[in-house]
């Protein structure tokens, strides 16, 4: 994982409409959640994706975007998006390139461990949680993740 405070590193992907889409591109709007998931279509990123899904309209609502990282291709993901109803992008790194950069790759450099950041528009990494199989814990750590950002937001308010 990368240092929480830490610059999170730049990265164009593809995403599920083959679209290349940058980091940069991604924070325009404000804050993101950037999570790191195996694989489309299993029980746990399944379940993981649909926490999210259950959740967007309050990261929304407290100014949070979300995008989703995983090795498989757009077409996985398109297909994946659609069959959960899932409202956010998800971006295929077939190489790993990226997983390598936020250093969530598996054991011995295969798969790729469950892992989420909320960074900053200047790029800084806020806030980070590694749980493998506890995924209870990312949706934990999403919640924080809106309470902080209305915390910030309604003192930037006054």
């Amino acid at each position: 994982m990368l240092p929480i405070g830490g610059r999170a590193p730049e990265f164009t992907l593809p995403d599920h409409q083959e679209q290349s889409v940058s980091l940069s591109t991604l924070l325009r709007p404000g804050p993101l959640i950037l999570y790191f998931y195996p694989a489309d279509f299993t029980p746990g990123c399944t379940r993981e994706a649909c926490a999210i899904r259950d959740l967007h309209g309050e990261l929304a609502q407290a100014g949070l975007d979300v995008a989703g990282v995983s090795p498989q291709s757009p077409a996985s993901h398109r297909k994946f998006r659609e069959k959960y109803q899932l409202p956010f992008i998800l971006l295929s790194d077939m190489e790993k390139f990226v997983v390598r950069m936020y250093d969530v790759q598996g054991p011995l450099g295969l798969g790729v461990r469950r892992a989420t950041y909320l960074i900053d528009q200047a790029r800084y990494i806020r806030a980070a949680v590694l749980a493998d199989f506890r995924i209870g814990r990312h949706t934990d750590f999403l919640r924080r993740a809106i309470a902080l950002s209305a915390g910030v937001q309604r003192v930037a308010h006054k």
